[in-house]
């Protein structure tokens, strides 16, 4: 699959500016924790950055940190929201009427476009962070509603009834092939790209199946919450008063 142009419109020269101070950090103290975070990821494990280490390269006082993030891993976390950002403002309507695969094909290939500078500190921190289940599950919650808003950005239903699936499914094919990109380095992404055209093919045909099963069922489904409701169980019981000849409360003439 050919890659598509990164759409949406480039910055301009005077607003990349307006960004930065004088000393050529980003403007905002939160983008410059993050990226003095992952900075000291390229050549430090994980468990020796220090939240004071992250302060002082990032040009702020420990106290002013503390107000913008509670942990590392929050700021960590601060590395999808960044992406987030570029990836939306850079969305068009060029891609509306392409095929679903066509345009997470798209999709993903911003992402991974917007997560190139902080490669190298994720090529050091993704195996360390795989061995921690307590963070896994937290960078998850975070995936979970970037994605939410990554679906929307390109016409995919995420608040029907199998949205939470296709979003959390859309997690999982980001991180398998995000796996492939941090030991891709070959400028076309060509390995990169080779199994996310996998991935896209296999998540295509299992929500297929998916959305044929609850297409047949939903017939079941909705018998299954008229009885769960009760309304079933009272009608019988008044069916079985009425055959005894006594009186239901329900229907007891006014005095």
């Amino acid at each position: 699959m050919a890659r598509k142009p990164v759409s949406g419109k480039a910055e301009s020269a005077e607003a990349a500016a307006a960004r930065m101070t004088e000393a050529g950090r980003p403007a905002d103290p939160r983008r410059r924790a993050v990226d003095a975070l992952m900075s000291l990821a390229a050549t430090r494990p994980w468990d020796e950055i220090e939240l004071p280490d992250i302060a002082a390269e990032a040009g702020l006082t420990l106290a002013q940190l503390r107000g913008l993030f509670p942990s590392k891993l929050a700021m960590l976390g601060g590395v999808t929201r960044i992406v987030d950002d570029a990836v939306l403002a850079g969305s068009a309507d060029d891609l509306a009427g392409e095929p679903v695969k066509e345009r997470l094909f798209d999709l993903v290939m911003r992402r991974l476009d917007a997560m190139a500078p902080y490669k190298a500190g994720l090529r050091r921190i993704v195996p360390v962070i795989r061995r921690d289940p307590l963070a896994l599950a937290a960078l998850n919650r975070g995936a979970v509603n970037s994605w939410r808003y990554m679906l929307a950005s390109a016409g995919i239903p995420t608040e029907d009834s199998l949205g939470g699936l296709r979003v959390q499914g859309a997690v999982l094919l980001m991180a398998r092939v995000s796996e492939v990109w941090l030991d891709d380095d070959e400028p076309e992404l060509s390995k990169t790209m080779a199994r996310l055209d996998r991935e896209l093919k296999t998540a295509g045909r299992i929500m297929a199946r998916v959305e044929d099963v609850h297409r047949l069922t939903a017939p079941f489904r909705g018998l299954a919450r008229a009885f769960c409701s009760g309304r079933p169980l009272k009608a019988r019981r008044r069916e079985r008063a009425s055959e005894r000849g006594e009186d239901n409360e329900d229907y007891a003439p006014a005095i």
